[in-house]
């Protein structure tokens, strides 16, 4: 075997981490749709709040953190963004938050339906 051959193991997943992960879905797309629309930015940070207490133990358990984090850091660097906006740096502070709330949102998903857990890239304190 050299080592490229696809793994054919079923990963199956019970109903409660099945559940887990639907709602993260949700909460991701509700998150990605509201980088454009605003509302469902708030609709999707409030779903995870709700649902992360489903996800406990569950492999699914740090997208919900990943989400709830970023929308509170997502807030917090907006309105930095737009304090900093009447000196003009302002404007690529809130284009940098947007192009990283897009990037953890698709990087979510993606690990949540190949059912993966969320794990940051660089994780200097670990």
């Amino acid at each position: 075997m050299s080592g490229f051959e696809p793994d054919h193991r079923v990963n199956s997943l019970t109903a409660r981490e099945e559940n887990a992960k639907s709602n993260v879905v949700i909460a991701y797309v509700f998150m990605l749709l509201g980088i454009f629309t605003g509302v469902f930015w708030l609709i999707g940070a409030i779903w995870a709040m709700v649902k992360i207490s489903d996800a406990r133990g569950t492999y699914f358990e740090d997208h919900y953190v990943n989400i709830i984090s970023t929308f509170w850091w997502g807030i917090f660097l907006t309105v930095v963004g737009l304090v900093l906006a009447l000196f003009f740096i302002g404007y690529f502070v809130l284009l940098g938050v947007w192009i990283w709330s897009i990037f953890r949102m698709v990087k979510g998903i993606a690990r949540a339906t190949s059912n993966q857990s969320y794990r940051p890239m660089f994780n200097p304190f670990s």
